[in-house]
């Protein structure tokens, strides 16, 4: 079999799940960013002197954010619970399948779910802002930003041994991440040494380049793009390296 047709076996049970529970999942994708678009775009927006320049600016730093939210939990959580009460994850590394299949099935769920709660999102965000532009080049960057998250959990759940631990993960990388990393605010307004360890994280690069795809008044920088890029393939390759070597 070729390497796509294993990956499609290993991520069909997981798309069956996600399929048979479409509603449930869609509503935990959706109720976080929704809730900060209403909560800070016409809350704390409502407040500024330009609220519509406000909505306008955090709704690709949303939509960015979901590629993170949609992701890193639903990969990281299933992998640890597969992994330590069910030992299917085991089971699954000793069938003769490519490593890099392995590694893209698991990851599949998370880009699936994050694209389909990522289109809703622009749909609404279409309403609410006529001036926000729609590219197909905004469906790329979910795919791959969403991509680098879930290797990211899968990652998470296969270097962590207690449940304890992967929650310890999310409330101090995860959570910080996801509000800090020019989301909701430029990420320059925080101090230099915040704003240097901030750049530094994946979400912001992804926050930047969705804002310059989505806004005309900012542009895609390639520092950027190159940084998702490298953090993409460092995390496949250290996955790939915890499975080849049995580290999982």
């Amino acid at each position: 079999m070729s390497v796509i047709d294993e990956t499609y076996r290993v991520a069909w049970g997981d798309l069956v799940y996600m399929k048979g529970n479409l509603i449930e999942v869609l509503l935990s994708s959706l109720v976080g960013p929704l809730l900060y678009l209403l909560a800070f775009g016409f809350g704390v927006g409502g407040s500024m002197e330009d609220p519509a320049g406000y909505v306008k600016y955090i709704i690709p730093g949303i939509i960015a954010m979901t590629t993170l939210s949609a992701t890193f939990s639903t990969v990281s959580m299933k992998i640890l619970v597969q992994r330590l009460f069910y030992m299917s994850f085991d089971e699954l590394l000793l069938c003769p399948l490519h490593i890099s299949a392995i590694i893209l099935g698991k990851t599949i769920q998370g880009v699936a779910r994050a694209l389909i709660s990522c289109t809703i999102l622009l749909v609404v965000s279409r309403l609410l802002s006529p001036e926000v532009v729609i590219s197909p080049w905004i469906f790329v960057l979910i795919i791959v930003g969403s991509l680098m998250f879930s290797l990211l959990g899968l990652l998470a759940g296969m270097l962590t041994n207690k449940t304890q631990n992967l929650s310890l993960f999310t409330s101090i990388v995860i959570i910080p991440m996801t509000f800090l990393c020019g989301t909701l605010f430029d990420a320059s307004a925080l101090p230099d040494f915040a704003a240097a360890v901030i750049y530094a994280l994946p979400l912001t690069h992804v926050s930047m380049v969705m804002r310059g795809i989505m806004l005309p008044d900012y542009t895609v920088g390639m520092d950027s793009i190159f940084i998702i890029a490298v953090y993409t393939v460092a995390l496949f390759a250290i996955c790939y390296y915890l499975i080849k070597s049995n580290k999982c």
